[in-house]
């Protein structure tokens, strides 16, 4: 009997046997876990609560006690498909506020700003380049920390992502300074209005109280973040191939000879100023105003053409750069989409309430020294369903407030369970929007930035945990 390869040398059957499992493409990985959840919606016991206007804001909140069952309605398989389409219907603003920002950012890198103000911090920073890192990633935390922002920061990803390059790190680095520097600072938050204040309004606690907590909270995140990325950051630039990013980075048109940069003229620099004077007005907009997507997106068009003008590139250049940009948004753009449809079929499917509410019914049976730690594992879970900091409050809160009641933690620890549990995690699941739209626009599979950022969440998960049994023992109030 004639023996195959395999047989005459068993080393060659293990090698092709033993193949290495690898993380689905993102668009699959998310497809799977909307036929997941809808497997659920046949599974879970179909309920709602009653939701009622707050007097006091507003707001549509939910009444902790009025949990009730209704009719099922379990998804079909045409409702699995269904389920895309309308999740990027609801799912639009953000879409297209990503799709405007790559084609500005298209036409303000045309003008060659970018490219020579890096080179000009570069050389300055000669020398010194690893103190990029803890000074950037305190610059975006701050912005996380007070008001809470996050989509409003997609623009400074390829920015962070060029510069990082540059500084002969990776696109990871560049990533870590906007996304974990802002991360840090939401999970930490001590002013952040659309978690801390929504919660605490729910709560019925004075707005902003505990403040020193949180400031020592948000002062260990961040240190932990930066000290992170510091070490990542020291080892790749000793031997670049041990970047996660190593091929995928040495394709890119960032990477930037330094010595070959153009000087920093005065068209460079009034592009500069259009793009500080923009997101001033954001600023105020978002702080005076209350603008939001719509009125940010209209900002950056205007930043734009502007600075196409303002730069040289002429009308025609000024078009065309912008579509180039928005071009390399869709990948970005419809995983924001896909990720929506897993909200609508829990929400079509009328399990999403039941979710919420049997994960809060597990934390009534923990004592009352572990029940905030079990608080914030329910609330990051709920997290990946519900990965808007707003809308995760105003569901969960009107729940756990009671629980929190019942089980003799004081409403003040629940509230810092629950901007832990909607923080963290944030940075890293692919049902977070603004993250994957971050992603994109830095050109980073998902899988790669799980490889990096996994013990990061790991180190975050324990020190939310020390926290919070710290913030039991004292009672953390004032109530």
């Amino acid at each position: 009997m004639v023996k195959n390869s395999a047989d005459i040398n068993p080393a060659v059957n293990k090698h092709e046997t033993k193949r290495k499992w690898k993380i689905p493409h993102t668009y699959a990985l998310l497809f799977f876990v909307i036929v997941f959840v809808a497997a659920l919606t046949y599974v879970l016991p179909a309920g709602e609560f009653d939701r009622v206007e707050n007097s006091a804001t507003g707001r549509i909140v939910i009444e902790a006690e009025s949990f009730h069952s209704v009719d099922s309605n379990p998804a079909s398989i045409f409702d699995i498909f269904k389920s895309i389409p309308i999740g990027m219907e609801n799912a639009g603003y953000i879409i297209f506020f990503v799709f405007i920002i790559g084609g500005s950012f298209g036409i303000i890198q045309a003008t060659g700003t970018i490219e020579t103000g890096i080179g000009a911090i570069v050389r300055k920073v000669e020398g010194k380049e690893k103190l990029v890192i803890p000074l950037f990633m305190f610059i975006f935390s701050i912005a996380g920390a007070t008001m809470g922002m996050a989509e409003e920061l997609l623009p400074f990803y390829p920015i962070a992502v060029a510069l990082a390059i540059a500084l002969k790190f990776d696109s990871i680095v560049g990533t870590s300074l906007v996304l974990l520097g802002a991360g840090a600072g939401f999970a930490g938050a001590f002013m952040n209005p659309f978690t801390v204040g929504i919660a605490q309004g729910i709560g019925e606690l004075p707005l902003y109280s505990g403040m020193q907590f949180r400031l020592v909270m948000y002062a260990v995140m961040l240190t932990t973040g930066v000290v992170y990325v510091y070490r990542y950051a020291k080892k790749i630039q000793k031997d670049p191939k041990l970047s996660y990013m190593y091929e995928i980075d040495s394709t890119k048109d960032v990477s930037l000879d330094i010595q070959k940069l153009g000087d920093f003229t005065t068209r460079h620099k009034l592009v500069l100023l259009i793009f500080a004077a923009g997101l001033i007005l954001i600023a105020i907009g978002v702080s005076k105003f209350g603008w939001y997507i719509t009125e940010l997106a209209a900002v950056f068009l205007m930043m734009g053409i502007l600075s196409g003008i303002v730069g040289g590139l002429g009308i025609d250049k000024t078009a065309s750069e912008f579509v180039k940009g928005t071009a390399g948004m869709a990948f970005g753009a419809l995983v924001i989409g896909i990720a929506s449809g897993i909200i609508v079929v829990l929400q079509e499917g009328r399990v999403l309430d039941t979710i919420v509410y049997s994960l809060a019914q597990l934390i009534t049976v923990l004592p009352s020294s572990l029940a905030a730690i079990g608080m914030f594992f329910v609330q990051a879970v709920i997290n990946v369903f519900i990965p808007s900091g707003s809308g995760q409050a105003a569901a969960s809160m009107p729940i756990m407030i009671p629980v929190a009641d019942l089980v003799g933690i004081t409403r003040q620890t629940a509230v810092v369970a629950f901007q832990f549990g909607d923080g963290i995690l944030n940075v890293f699941q692919p049902t977070s929007a603004y993250f994957m739209a971050g992603l994109a626009l830095a050109g980073i599979p998902w899988d790669k930035w799980v490889k990096f950022c996994w013990p990061l969440m790991l180190i975050w998960f324990g020190i939310a945990s020390i926290f919070l049994f710290i913030a039991t023992m004292i009672n953390l109030g004032p109530f």
